[in-house]
């Protein structure tokens, strides 16, 4: 039997170690894991209580159009219901539009380091993926994406923040850079973390869709909102855009618990507000616990932090797991980064005193 040749070498997405296992193997009672940007204060009360209200109904079909959470998103965002997607995490809407508009031979553009599911669905397709490496302080150079459109290329991914880095790119770059990219080809805004962002520069992609009918926002319930399990995230478009990537979307892609948790969520935004508080306080912590032990560190926008531990990541990486911290390591491009999530403050101090060990350990024994 013989596979697609496209996806012969292609690497499979690598999560982070979970819990029970990392329990199992090192013979730990406790383990934070910091490796998948989680929110650490779980989901809102509200959400929960409409999880509860969809218990009898697990026998029935999800709407298949997520009728009543389109309406939500639609309504809070202010644009029109065609203009929306939904898929089973953010990850579903980057597949289906590569899925809708990649053909074998096509040009995708992307930073190198971002999130890797752009390439990895891209490459499915048989589209050839065009890296473009990030500025020296690892955010998008659009300047030189930009330079590598040619006629060919269909689909520019930006990750804003970016994963794993953390950057911005602000709203005056991003505006000056749609107004030079040709109207044919698409450009994705993918926004899982836009809800922490606190810094003005950071703008409303939104207010972009009417300007630019080539630019699609993602936007995802599995991080600010505390919904990962669930896996609900959504596309927003022009309506032409939304349309085709409907024509290939899976029927009943998210289920009756997803839709009705985030429907009840994104109504909750004292909770949201809380969250992106207590997160950038978990920032403005980490970061002076980095400056203190003379590590530096990406600006971070997100709810994670990749900071240079100043030896190889793996081996940090693994001094962390037997303290019982999950953490990312092993980018290609930033061998001696560890991408943390912030967690409460709780986690975070556990996190800072085990990292304090591990770098200790390693200057005893080099």
């Amino acid at each position: 039997m013989q596979p697609k040749q496209s996806i012969v070498n292609l690497p499979v997405y690598q999560p982070g170690k979970p819990v029970e296992e990392v329990k199992r193997e090192l013979g730990l009672t406790e383990v934070i894991k910091l490796a998948s940007n989680e929110n650490p204060f779980g989901c809102s009360e509200q959400a929960k209580e409409a999880i509860q209200a969809e218990i009898n109904n697990c026998s029935i079909y999800p709407d298949s159009f997520s009728t009543t959470l389109t309406s939500a998103v639609a309504e809070y965002l202010q644009v029109e219901r065609n203009q929306l997607i939904f898929g089973a995490g953010s990850d579903e809407v980057i597949l289906m539009l590569a899925r809708a508009y990649l053909v074998p031979g096509d040009e995708t553009i992307m930073a190198h380091e971002t999130f890797p599911q752009y390439k990895h669905n891209s490459e499915i397709e048989g589209a050839v993926s065009i890296e473009v490496p990030l500025r020296e302080d690892a955010s998008h150079d659009l300047e030189a994406m930009l330079a590598k459109v040619t006629d060919r290329t269909k689909i520019i991914w930006i990750c804003n923040p970016n994963n794993p880095t953390g950057t911005i790119v602000d709203k005056q770059e991003l505006e000056q850079f749609l107004q030079q990219v040709p109207a044919n080809v698409i450009v994705v805004l993918d926004e899982a973390y836009a809800e922490y962002v606190t810094d003005k520069r950071y703008g409303d992609s939104i207010g972009l869709l009417n300007k630019y009918k080539n630019i699609i926002v993602l936007r995802t319930f599995s991080k600010i909102y505390g919904l990962a399990s669930l896996r609900v995230g959504y596309g927003v478009g022009h309506a032409d855009l939304i349309h085709y990537i409907n024509q290939v979307r899976e029927p009943f892609n998210t289920t009756r618990f997803g839709q009705a948790a985030a429907a009840a969520a994104i109504a909750d935004t004292g909770f949201i507000e809380s969250c992106r508080e207590r997160n950038a306080k978990g920032i403005a912590y980490m970061t002076a616990q980095f400056d203190r032990m003379g590590l530096s560190y990406f600006e971070a926008h997100g709810n994670f932090i990749m900071f240079d531990a100043k030896l190889p990541s793996a081996e940090v990486f693994d001094g962390l797991l037997r303290r019982g911290i999950v953490s990312r390591a092993r980018w290609s491009h930033y061998p001696t980064h560890i991408r943390i999530t912030v967690g409460s403050q709780e986690q975070n101090e556990k996190f800072i005193q085990a990292l304090e060990e591990v770098l200790k350990e390693a200057a005893v024994l080099g």
